[in-house]
């Protein structure tokens, strides 16, 4: 079969032919039909994701597609069963074993490529907002990254949940993919002072920042007291301070939120947001965005988008 592979420590990922991989007991082989990618690909690229595998590994963290192989023991899925799963690896491929426990039953109201972006995105917006910031209808979000893979799912989530959306992203383009999500506000990163802004819309109370860096300082200081900050990540590549002080005086909440480490820590909060979530987008309440779609041969085309910052949503593999 053929993946998208890293050989060793340090290799760029390559395109290969690999050997089929044969389910273990309680696995399944899962025909992949398409692959969400994420900037965690791109950090473990360089080593740098905090759940980066020792090589030699294929990557690709989410995957849609169809049950092709059950292993033994494994009595709840059969041949042909469509399934979407996070597995962490090994999804830039045409086949992957998977623990039949990680995977969920696609419904017919979702193609594959929607699948594939869907988990993560929505995944970790959902229940970072829902579970962790306890956002309230009637509050003002702010959403940095507002155009980006997990940013537009926060502001169609945020929308959904009744709040006021502020959204900042880098350019019109991306500025309006966040206002066709649902945004009330649209403010680019480039140009704007954001502190000043956000508070002469009355401040923010929650803040979901997949960035990092001089703007997550600009948000923190336009936040009400009382405000919770959801640290997502660091797309800048820059690992901001937190001045301790500003904490203390406006008791603001400042909340690390990793969806992966969900698996171990809650996972029943976390197959229950995505049970949710499934049911919103098939009652039409989501709209899934993915800019671009690529086959598997252009793998490394597909992971250039996101490393440049040149899609909006999400970018999904086709195998």
């Amino acid at each position: 079969m053929k993946a998208f592979h890293i050989t060793h420590k340090g290799a760029a990922p390559a395109l290969i032919n690999l050997p089929q991989p044969k389910p273990a007991p309680g696995q399944l082989r899962v025909q992949i039909a398409a692959c969400g990618l994420n900037f965690a690909d791109l950090l473990m690229i360089k080593g740098q994701y905090q759940d980066t595998p020792e090589p030699p590994f294929t990557l690709g963290m989410e995957v849609a597609g169809t049950v092709d192989a059950v292993g033994a023991g494994v009595t709840d899925w059969h041949i042909g069963d469509r399934v979407v799963v996070f597995g962490g690896q090994g999804g830039l491929a045409e086949y992957a074993c998977y623990d039949a426990d990680r995977c969920l039953a696609l419904p017919q109201t979702m193609d594959f490529a929607t699948a594939a972006g869907f988990q993560i995105a929505y995944g970790t917006s959902h229940l970072a907002l829902t579970h962790s910031a306890r956002l309230r209808a009637g509050e003002t979000l702010l959403v940095l990254g507002a155009a980006g893979g997990v940013g537009l799912t926060a502001v169609e989530i945020g929308k959904a949940m009744g709040a006021k959306v502020i959204a900042v992203a880098r350019g019109a383009d991306k500025l309006e993919a966040a206002r066709a999500a649902g945004a009330d506000h649209l403010f680019d990163s480039d140009t704007v002072d954001l502190r000043a802004e956000v508070k002469a819309l009355g401040g923010a109370d929650v803040v979901y920042d997949p960035v990092g860096g001089d703007l997550f300082t600009q948000a923190l200081r336009s936040t009400n007291r009382g405000a919770r900050v959801l640290v997502i990540g660091f797309a800048s590549g820059d690992i901001p301070p937190i001045p301790a002080n500003i904490l203390l005086v406006k008791n603001i909440s400042v909340i690390g939120f990793y969806w992966g480490g969900y698996l171990s820590l809650d996972p029943q909060a976390l197959i229950g947001s995505m049970q949710e979530l499934m049911r919103w987008h098939g009652e039409g309440k989501l709209a899934p965005h993915i800019s671009h779609t690529l086959p598997l041969e252009q793998a490394a085309e597909a992971l250039e988008l996101l490393r440049t910052r040149k899609s909006t949503g999400k970018v999904v593999v086709t195998i």
